[in-house]
């Protein structure tokens, strides 16, 4: 049984399992939701097995990246969560099927792990990183009430931006 997080009116955030790894090599298999991440799709349901199976991040931080689930149905939209970065940061991050775009489940998912964070973690502030050309990803920092705090050049994002909310303005 997967440890449940937070839940909204309409989520349930969960950690991510292997009974998600349909989906999110579904997910990850879009070249839409794949544009703005810098990442490579899963090549296979084994891969993403093994992806989901070795995962570190729930005992290595305690947090990371959550399977959002519609509270309603069960189904699958994608995920979201916290992860720790190279550099001690926390960053928040979504991943959602792009049928499920444009139906406010990154923002109040995305709302309901920073107050998670903040509330159970000794986290006093919270990074979003996005491509610049990323305009859906920023409007939900933008919601957040998160602040641009630089643009700059990251990882595989190539031109990007970087956002921040501290917990005393969250």
């Amino acid at each position: 049984m997967s440890k449940i997080i937070p839940q909204t009116p309409r989520l349930i955030l969960r950690e991510i399992n292997l009974t998600d790894a349909k989906a999110m090599l579904e997910l990850n298999s879009d070249p839409e939701v794949m544009k703005y991440t810098g990442d490579v799709s899963f090549s296979s349901i084994e891969e993403t097995r093994t992806f989901i199976a070795n995962y570190p991040d729930y005992k290595k931080s305690g947090f990371g990246r959550n399977a959002v689930l519609l509270k309603e149905t069960g189904e699958f939209l994608g995920w979201c969560g916290l992860k720790n970065l190279k550099d001690k940061t926390v960053d928040i991050g979504y991943r959602f099927h792009k049928r499920n775009w444009n139906k406010g489940y990154a923002t109040e998912s995305a709302r309901a792990i920073i107050g998670y964070g903040f509330n159970n973690y000794d986290l006093t502030e919270i990074i979003g990183n996005a491509a610049e050309d990323n305009i859906g990803s920023i409007r939900v920092f933008q919601k957040l009430g998160m602040e641009l705090v630089s643009k700059r050049e990251y990882d595989a994002l190539g031109s990007a931006v970087l956002y921040q909310i501290l917990k005393s303005k969250f």
